[in-house]
């Protein structure tokens, strides 16, 4: 397996920190991770506090920007000086590519990714967007990167990622949120709080784990649980009422890409 060249994680976080455990598992030449309030990083990875304190000789093939995007306009400036030969990789919410590129140079290479929570267990999906500064290599190294966590698509163009950013950036979220609606509905009808809690959670993990195996469409595995005038039959005709989850779920999205739209702006 080739070595990963050195790279920079500026904020350590959950997201950053997962990553960043990913690259040490691949292999990188050097890491460092610069962050005031981390107090550990995975062991192989040198954390600093701030960008002055980074070696003068250390010079990172990459730049993962992992900080608040409200943080953005006064940390990524100290970061200049690698403009001329990193490519950027920001998983910052919202913060466009022609932003970032205003804030490091007008010459430096940007890529925009949306990774989600899954990454901490190296089964995340990140889509991600190159902006045309960045090179053939600059982008095969930002998949690489990314993909240490799990699966990488590329997108044509960079106004997606607010869709991405509905859906599968913050789609963990809903799973978890249905997870705890069954288990309450457990406990609603009589199933004690443990075994209740049991229950949803096997269900949705095995459920998920069966829809990643299985070469049918997700319409098909639904329609494989429900019989004819059954239990499922019976609740699906609650949820996929018009008004209810059909209705809901696409409203949602797109109450969220418009926030990921706004946060942009």
């Amino acid at each position: 397996m080739t070595r990963l060249p050195p790279v920079l994680l500026v904020g350590c976080g959950k997201m950053g920190g997962a990553m960043l455990a990913g690259w040490l598992a691949h292999g990188v030449e050097a890491a460092f991770a610069v962050d005031p309030q981390a107090s550990t990083v995975p062991e192989g990875a040198r954390l600093v506090p701030d960008a002055a304190a980074l070696p003068a000789e250390f010079r990172p093939a990459a730049v993962v920007l992992a900080v608040k995007p409200q943080m953005a306009a006064e940390t990524l400036p100290l970061y200049r000086r690698f403009a001329s030969d990193a490519v950027f990789v920001s998983i910052m919410a919202g913060q466009t590519t022609a932003g970032i590129a205003s804030l490091l140079g007008s010459g430096a290479a940007v890529v925009r990714a949306m990774p989600n929570t899954p990454a901490a267990i190296g089964r995340g999906f990140t889509a991600a967007f190159a902006a045309p500064a960045v090179s053939e290599a600059q982008r095969s190294l930002s998949g690489t990167l990314l993909g240490a966590v799990g699966e990488v698509a590329w997108l044509p163009e960079e106004g997606m990622l607010d869709a991405v950013t509905a859906v599968s950036g913050g789609g963990p979220a809903y799973v978890f949120l249905l997870a705890e609606l069954l288990e309450a509905a457990a406990v609603d009808q009589g199933i004690p709080p443990d075994l209740a809690r049991r229950m949803a959670r096997a269900t949705v993990a095995g459920s998920g784990a069966l829809l990643e195996r299985s070469p049918e469409d997700a319409a098909v595995l639904r329609r494989n649980v429900t019989s004819p005038k059954g239990t499922t039959e019976r609740a699906l005709a609650v949820l996929m009422a018009d008004e209810a989850w059909p209705a809901l779920v696409r409203r949602a999205i797109a109450d969220a890409t418009a926030r990921s739209r706004e946060l942009a702006s």
